[in-house]
């Protein structure tokens, strides 16, 4: 195979890779995104049954589940976040730089940053087995099963961990001159 066809070809599944977990991403990103009012009525459920008056028992589920939803809305959002550039970065030096030096950079940088997911999500999915299989849960008064939300958390780390690459691929394509 010619060296200019390989080239072509890895161009080309860079680039279907990139399609498919970006859109992955923000179709996720989207849908997460609307986790906020799931808290907040968690949140206000909480609140109204410990209104004295109102003669009701305090749910004693809503810190958890809010907890809970906040895990998911924080980590199934993450790759949305990145995807769009929402990260905080430290901006002394990178605004002035070229779109090629900052790919470069980018580039560089996001191999740390798919080394530590890749670790992360070695534990993650380690931990989520280890309370799957022994049934743990949380020691509260509600005491529920905490094997979902690790599996959540599974799928964030996942889910991010894509993200990253495929930003790295991003970066790789800027530098060779093809369209992201």
């Amino acid at each position: 195979m010619p060296r200019g066809e390989a080239r072509c070809r890895m161009i080309s599944a860079m680039q279907t890779y990139v399609k498919w977990v970006d859109r992955l991403n923000y179709r996720v990103g989207r849908v997460v995104m609307y986790g906020i009012f799931l808290m907040v009525a968690i949140l206000l459920w909480s609140a109204i049954t410990k209104i004295r008056f109102l003669e009701l028992n305090p749910s004693l589920w809503t810190l958890e589940m809010a907890q809970f939803a906040m895990v998911g809305y924080y980590l199934l959002g993450g790759p949305y976040s990145i995807q769009l550039k929402a990260n905080i970065r430290m901006d002394l030096f990178y605004g002035a730089w070229s779109d090629r030096k900052k790919a470069w950079f980018d580039a560089f940088t996001v191999l740390f940053l798919v080394f530590y997911l890749g670790v992360l999500l070695y534990g993650a999915v380690d931990s989520t087995v280890y309370s799957y299989e022994y049934k743990q849960r949380t020691p509260s008064a509600w005491r529920p099963l905490i094997w979902p939300v690790k599996a959540m958390m599974v799928a964030g780390i996942f889910l991010m961990l894509l993200q990253a690459v495929s930003e790295f691929f991003k970066d790789v394509l800027k530098l060779r001159g093809a369209t992201v």
